[in-house]
């Protein structure tokens, strides 16, 4: 399964708004993407579960893995990747 790993810089981490645009961006692909906190060594979950990215506790700085394995699962981990990258459009 192809996977990235990524640096949360946005100031808010993986939490409210910058969450809620992470598991959108998700969603609109077809293929199964999970998220794991590098950092704290957390489990992966769903990344189009709002309650599950949540829970990862991910903060400023944090390191995330993401996976994605199907259908645009190249495309899904760009297009993440580019959010993340652009802090989220902000």
């Amino acid at each position: 399964m192809p996977s990235i790993t990524l640096v949360v810089n946005h100031p808010a981490g993986l939490h409210a708004r910058p969450a809620a645009e992470f598991v959108k961006k998700a969603a609109s692909f077809p293929c199964q993407i999970t998220v794991r906190n590098v950092t704290d060594g957390k489990p992966p979950v769903n990344a189009k579960s709002i309650l599950s990215v949540l829970t990862l506790g991910v903060s400023q700085g944090y390191e995330i893995e993401v996976s994605a394995e199907g259908e645009q699962a190249q495309e899904a981990l760009q297009a993440l990747s580019d959010l993340v990258q652009s802090n989220f459009g902000e």
